[in-house]
């Protein structure tokens, strides 16, 4: 493949819903484009980018296919996003490395529940975005009011640039408004130019007026042009319309039918001489916040942004070139570790083909094998500038949480290197093994999304494994003073163990005076690792209990601290103060303190209007306005606490406080509430306590277990 220079790239993400015809455009542009020399289809599940297992499998795109075409010795980088909010991971990764956003709509269908997702997150990364409404051919298509609706949904910066004259089965024209001409199209994609027919003219001229009025915004130079001669020549139709995409100031809007192969030739023309170059793009930033420029005469900087196993391939970074230029056998830096890294070889990747590349420059999206220690968000750099690092793709806080674990224990260690493999390759998964629930947590974007992880084992790796109901981090604390004692006794024939302990705890709040009962000759504080404190005082006095056994005393209540008495739950935000004992000239050693601290501490903390704590999240939903009851009704089924709404648009954002225990599996509820229209996010807030009822049921599972 030949060398393209920064200005001859373009970089795109196709999103919007999933059943909008991404898949046949792309077959559609990479034919025409001749990278492919047939297309393919989604039925006979032979397209360049629906080509893994599992899609083929699910019917559907589950992961972004980086792909390539070409237009009038122009380079078009395609990422091809799903359409469902369960891979929102893999449209943030798009966004992130492409320049322009291409959103896809059923033109028959019209606004979708994928096209919200898509132009909230494109909104967010504040990328340039276009329009393509798909599926001109379906006899249901109304496009005035499908503009409409766009309008409502994204703004009056919606612009129609072409609309069908015969939308239907028969549809073959288009009237742009950018050319000031009729296009005919034939079965085989191929277009002519002809004059707007008489029967259409004033309808035209009132569309182009609008589209050169939003054009003539992008400059005061094409403003001042168009207040001159009221109107714009094609050249500055097409300037004006780049520069109003680079500001997000104008959405223009295409019709296609790909299946049909008609428009799709235009929207590259298109994306050729109006959407963004990488060097016309916003400057990507580093951690330190210094501005990389696409520059192929400076040193080589690129990101990897994604990373996936391809048959025949192996393991495949994909990156997009920042600065610089790189060749095949050239050695790189990682930015983070420092570690040298060769790239053997470099692809032009479409989907499931590839061509080899000898060089790519800055702009460029490019895929590489065989790194070692290179995975998402690693900065890849020329030697001179080894220690620079981009700023990191940033991925939502997942959603749904699930407990994982391999039918037979025997595949526990397979699954664990394999799970890695998986969260380092989709990093909107997230991976915890903890400690403090003894479960291994899986945590992704919905319940589809954490599916496919179990389809992958069973399919892939052919491990069975079980998801089930991750346990809540409930905290145990104490509300009031308490006192008891331990002894523990044992004699087995030789020595025998012998240590007696008297404590009395307290609750912890910052800036509370201490008790005053016992003297305190030494004060230790420790912050738990798990949240709050554990104050231990010293309070013996005349020798009861040797100052060498005191740390033992300690060990034995930080052990009860991690499995509280309650629940088995970390315990925090306690005063524990040792006041008295006895000793044994013999049969006193470590161990017999350590127990008989665990147990008085266990005591006392029962006595002591003992207080489960559960984890409050701050919740965010936005709801279209005509389902925000039903979503209220079912918050506060869930125990939340509103806290507050606010009308943005046509939707509702609904604040509230609410317990994890109620959440862990909310967005397969919510989209049922809501047909998949609204969203949510969830921020940790604090502990609280849960209500009688529910501490009473908690303790009685427990000891139920314990039991078992």
């Amino acid at each position: 493949m030949k060398v393209f220079e920064t200005k001859d790239i373009r970089n795109v993400a196709l999103i919007g819903s999933a059943k909008s015809g991404k898949t046949t455009i792309i077959e559609s542009m990479l034919y025409h484009g001749k990278v492919i020399q047939r297309k393919g289809s989604v039925e006979s599940g032979n397209t360049a980018s629906d080509y893994r297992p599992i899609e083929l499998d699910k019917g559907n795109s589950i992961v972004t296919s980086v792909l390539h075409t070409f237009y009038d010795n122009t380079k078009i980088n395609i990422l091809d996003t799903p359409g469902s909010s369960d891979y929102i991971g893999e449209l943030v990764t798009s966004l992130h490395a492409a320049d322009t956003a291409v959103m896809t709509l059923n033109g028959a269908n019209g606004v979708e529940v994928g096209n919200e997702i898509g132009w909230r997150y494109a909104t967010k990364s504040e990328i340039p975005t276009m329009f393509l409404a798909n599926y001109m051919d379906n006899e249901n298509v109304k496009f005035d009011e499908l503009i409409q609706q766009m309008k409502t949904f994204f703004g009056n910066a919606v612009i129609a640039a072409q609309y069908p004259i015969n939308p239907g089965p028969d549809f073959n024209a288009i009237i742009d408004l950018v050319l000031n001409k009729m296009i005919k199209f034939d079965e085989n994609g191929k277009f002519e130019l002809h004059d707007i027919p008489e029967e259409e003219k004033e309808r035209a001229e009132e569309m182009q007026l609008n589209l050169i009025e939003a054009a003539a915004e992008g400059s005061e130079e094409l403003m001042e042009k168009y207040f001159e001669t009221e109107t714009l020549t094609l050249e500055e139709m097409r300037e004006g319309l780049n520069l109003g995409l680079q500001k997000r100031a104008v959405f223009p809007v295409f019709v296609a039918s790909a299946k049909n192969e008609t428009g799709i030739t235009r929207i590259m023309e298109f994306i050729k001489s109006s959407t963004p170059s990488p060097e016309q793009a916003p400057a990507a930033k580093t951690k330190e916040g210094d501005e990389l420029t696409y520059d192929a005469n400076e040193p080589f900087t690129a990101q990897i942004f994604k990373t996936s196993i391809e048959s025949h391939l192996g393991e495949v970074a994909f990156m997009k070139i920042y600065s610089g230029k790189v060749q095949e056998g050239n050695d790189v830096i990682n930015g983070h570790t420092g570690n040298k890294e060769r790239i053997t070889q470099i692809y032009a990747m479409a989907g499931k083909n590839r061509e080899r590349m000898e060089e790519a420059q800055a702009g460029d999206i490019i895929a590489t094998i065989k790194l070692k220690d290179s995975k998402v968000n690693t900065t890849l750099n020329d030697s001179s500038v080894s220690d620079r690092e981009v700023a990191p793709l940033e991925f939502p806080n997942p959603l749904y949480t699930t407990a994982i674990k391999a039918t037979n224990s025997s595949d526990e260690e397979k699954m664990g290197t394999f799970l890695q493999d998986i969260i380092n390759m989709d990093p909107s998964l997230d991976l915890e093994y903890s400690k403090e629930l003894r479960q291994i947590i899986l945590r992704g974007m919905g319940e589809q999304h954490i599916n496919n992880v179990k389809w992958i084992f069973e399919n892939i790796h052919k491990i069975d494994v079980t998801l089930y109901t991750a346990k809540v981090p409930y905290r145990e604390t104490i509300t009031k003073n308490s006192k008891s004692y331990y002894r523990h006794k044992k004699q087995s024939g030789g020595a025998g163990q012998f240590g007696e302990v008297y404590i009395m705890i307290e609750p912890y709040h910052e800036g509370k005076e201490p008790q005053k009962e016992y003297p305190i000759r030494k004060t230790e504080e420790y912050d738990l690792k798990w949240g709050g404190k554990l104050i231990y005082n010293n309070c013996i006095v005349g020798g009861a209990i040797d100052n060498k056994f005191m740390p033992a005393i300690l060990k034995g209540i930080m052990e009860k601290l991690e499995i509280g008495p309650l629940t088995g739950s970390y315990a925090r935000d306690i005063v524990v103060n040792v006041y008295d004992g006895k000793m044994h000239p013999v049969d006193s050693n470590e161990v017999s303190f350590k127990i008989a601290g665990r147990m008085s501490f266990s005591d006392a903390f029962k006595k002591a209007a003992p207080q489960i704590l559960e984890p409050i999240y701050d919740m965010e939903v936005i709801v279209p306005e005509e389902k925000m009851g039903d979503v209220m009704t079912d918050l506060q089924g869930r125990r939340a606490i509103i806290m507050g709404m606010e009308g943005k648009g046509i939707y509702q954002h609904i604040k509230a406080k609410v317990p994890l225990a109620e959440v862990a599996k909310y967005s397969t509820a919510l989209n049922s509430l809501t047909s998949g229209r609204a969203f949510y996010t969830l921020e940790f807030a604090e502990y609280s306590p849960v209500p009688p009822d529910i501490q009473e049921k908690l303790i009685k599972e427990y000891e139920e277990s314990e039991e078992e």
